[in-house]
């Protein structure tokens, strides 16, 4: 690995679990950073700035620089500018995504958007999704950041974008394109904000249907660690395998 430039990994599952640091996560990043190489810190969750996702890091007690944090709210509004630029559209989310698009050129409208797009939210709102529904049925190309069904709330599991763009798809018979993990697109838009090659980098995650999928669609040299929800006997019911399998990533040697 003496050709390593960069290393992605995934955030929950990978840094962090719950409201504590995974062991050996803060000795990473301080080898990454004395050593020179890149690294960014992936999630599917659109909710949240860089911003606020680096001082929810820092509450917990791990330096990461904003910039060092990706969302598919970050990986979608680039790839709509890429597509589109400039364009318009009618945002079903927080912060994290309103504030991508802007930053991207995009302006916020209810009136005939380029597209609907839809994120992570808090808070649904009937009238919006139904919003959404027509503005679909209407023409407006549809995107979803990411394709989680459900995701962890106060009391247990909560619907998530996948839920949300199911129901809208099924009403207006339009199915999403859905930017975040696992679709390689998210990986490929953080390889070219780090200026890297694939086969220079590693993706790090704990998942075998996202993380290691997406980095093996990718070309990329991946490591999968058990601090999240893959455990070491459920590695071979996938087709793929990741390249090494760790503890976590305090196992990870550069």
């Amino acid at each position: 690995m003496g050709d390593l430039r960069a290393v992605i990994m995934d955030m929950d599952g990978v840094v962090v679990q719950g409201d504590h640091l995974i062991d050996g996560a803060q000795d990473l990043i301080g080898r990454l950073q004395s050593r020179n190489i890149k690294f960014l810190i992936l999630t599917n969750n659109s909710i949240y700035t860089p911003r606020d996702l680096a001082a929810r890091l820092r509450f917990l007690g791990l330096e990461v620089p904003a910039e060092n944090l990706y969302t598919s709210a970050l990986a979608t509004a680039r790839f709509l500018h890429a597509q589109h630029p400039h364009g318009s559209a009618y945002v079903v989310g927080e912060a994290g995504l309103t504030t991508a698009l802007h930053d991207a050129g995009y302006t916020l409208t209810e009136h005939d958007p380029d597209y609907v797009v839809i994120g992570e939210t808090t808070s649904y709102s009937f009238e919006r999704i139904a919003r959404a529904v027509r503005l679909v049925s209407d023409g407006a190309r549809f995107i979803a950041t990411n394709p989680d069904p459900v995701g962890p709330g106060q009391f247990g599991l909560t619907p998530a974008t996948g839920a949300l763009a199911a129901l809208i798809a099924r009403a207006s018979g339009v199915d999403a394109y859905f930017i975040g993990k696992p679709n390689p697109l998210m990986l490929r838009t953080a390889l070219r904000q780090l200026d890297v090659h694939s086969e220079e980098a590693i993706m790090v995650g704990d998942r075998m249907d996202t993380d290691i999928v997406m980095g093996t669609e990718s070309g990329m040299e991946t490591v999968l660690v058990l601090t999240g929800v893959t455990r070491r006997e459920d590695v071979d019911r996938f087709p793929y395998r990741p390249s090494r399998i760790l503890a976590s990533v305090a196992e990870l040697h550069l």
